[in-house]
C-alpha cells in the first residue's frame, strides 16, 4: 500500500494492494492503523455513498461547524476528485488538486478537514463511497460554486449536470467574508 503526496501535500492518494487471480480480486479498502501509519488520522464516524450519472458535477461541499476529512473511493465508474484548500493561513490556500479516480484503479483520496470537496463523474454513472472523520451536520453545510473563476478549476467535462443548490453557492473569496472567524 502506497501513500502519494499530491501537490498539495496533505491531500494523498492511496494506491492499495490489489490481489487478483483467476477468482477476481481482493484488496483492503481501510486498515486503521497502516491509514494512520500513512497519513491518514482518521477516526471515521460515518460512511456515505452516491449514485450520479455521467456528466454530475457535485461539489464544492465542506462543512463549517463540523469539518471532515474524507476518503473517497470508487467503486463502480470513474470520477475526477478535487479537493481545495479553504483553511486561512494556509500555504496552499485558495489551490487545488484533482485525481481520476476508479473502480479499476482502485486508488482512494484524503480530503483532510478543511478542504472543500467536489468530483465530477466521467463514465455512464459512479458509486462512490467515502468514509468522513466527523458526522454531517445540515445546518452547518457550506460550498464553493464549482465553477469560480479565482480558483480555475479545470473540469474535464463540459455542460455539467449540477444541482441547483450547488450552482447558488458563493464564490471562495464570497464564502471566507461571510465566515470571518472560520479557520478550516
Amino acid at each position: 500500500m502506497r501513500f502519494v503526496p499530491t501537490a498539495i501535500p496533505d491531500v494523498l492518494i492511496i494506491e492499495p494492494d490489489v490481489h487478483r487471480d483467476t477468482r477476481g480480486f481482493f484488496l483492503e479498502t481501510y486498515h486503521e492503523e497502516k491509514y494512520r501509519e500513512g497519513g491518514v488520522p482518521g477516526p471515521f464516524l460515518q460512511d456515505n455513498h452516491s449514485m450520479s450519472v455521467g456528466g454530475t458535477l457535485r461539489g464544492l461541499h465542506l462543512q463549517a461547524r463540523r469539518p471532515q476529512g474524507k476518503l473517497v473511493r470508487v467503486v463502480e465508474g470513474e470520477i475526477f476528485d478535487v479537493a481545495v484548500d479553504v483553511r486561512r493561513g494556509s500555504p496552499a490556500f485558495g489551490r487545488w488538486v484533482g485525481h481520476t479516480l476508479s473502480a479499476g484503479n482502485f486508488k482512494q483520496c484524503w480530503v483532510p478537514p478543511g478542504f472543500a470537496h467536489g468530483f465530477c463523474v466521467l463514465s455512464e454513472r459512479a458509486h462512490v463511497e467515502y468514509k468522513c472523520t466527523d458526522f454531517y451536520d445540515p445546518a452547518g453545510e457550506i460550498g464553493i460554486v464549482w465553477n469560480d473563476p479565482t480558483l480555475a478549476i479545470v473540469w474535464p467535462i463540459e455542460n455539467p449536470i449540477v444541482s441547483a443548490r450547488d450552482r447558488r453557492h458563493p464564490k471562495l473569496d464570497e464564502l471566507m467574508a461571510m465566515l470571518p472567524e472560520w479557520r478550516g
